[in-house]
């Protein structure tokens, strides 16, 4: 498939090589710190817990789909953000994190609780699934699990994250009991991002 650039698009690729993708570790407290500090003064409503336990779980979703983003940009507009793939992929695991940690520390907090929880509740049981797909990408997400497995088995574990993306969306759906637009079009952009590059790749295979 023919890759499009787009005006500016190389320019922005010179000044971003510059750009290390540390700094996104520490952005990526800000938000989960200012839920705190909202939930501790009273600025997120008369059930805090609630609010930062989805506050949470929509942000990780959101960075997530950030990289289901990254190679469309390179394809169809030039735009080369993928040394801050590994970077995004984990910090939105950490989000995720946050929030099974909120759900299950400050709002459930019984294990034999937890347990019911994700055995009765199917948006739950898909949520958790999710988060078990997404934990060999993290632990993974590093040049030494490269070396040691070699490219090709490092891509197909981390493939994962296409189902476990997916799953975090179906999980957004069932969670908002009704018809709700906003997780309807999580659930729609995913997967038009992932028939994107399933076609990018089939493309690339008969080339």
């Amino acid at each position: 498939m023919a890759k499009t650039t787009l005006p500016g698009a190389q320019k922005l690729n010179g000044w971003l090589r510059k750009v290390p993708a540390w700094p996104i570790y520490l952005i990526a407290v800000l938000p989960p710190a200012w839920y705190l500090y909202q939930g501790l003064t009273g600025g997120l409503g008369v059930d805090p817990v609630k609010a930062m336990e989805h506050a949470l779980g929509l942000l990780a979703l959101q960075v997530l789909v950030a990289t289901l983003l990254v190679t469309p940009l390179r394809t169809y507009t030039g735009l080369n953000l993928i040394k801050y793939r590994r970077a995004l992929g984990l910090v939105g695991f950490f989000y995720v994190v946050l929030h099974l940690t909120v759900w299950w520390v400050l709002d459930v907090q019984l294990l034999s609780e937890v347990w019911k929880d994700i055995v009765k509740r199917p948006y739950i049981t898909i949520g958790m699934g999710a988060f078990l797909l997404l934990i060999p990408l993290a632990i993974t997400s590093n040049n030494r699990s490269i070396r040691k497995v070699g490219p090709l088995v490092w891509k197909r574990i981390h493939m994962l994250a296409y189902p476990a993306i997916l799953l975090g969306a179906v999980h957004f759906v069932w969670l908002r009991k009704g018809f709700q637009l906003e997780p309807l079009l999580y659930l729609a952009g995913i997967i038009l991002l992932l028939v994107i590059r399933i076609e990018w790749k089939r493309r690339r295979a008969v080339a």
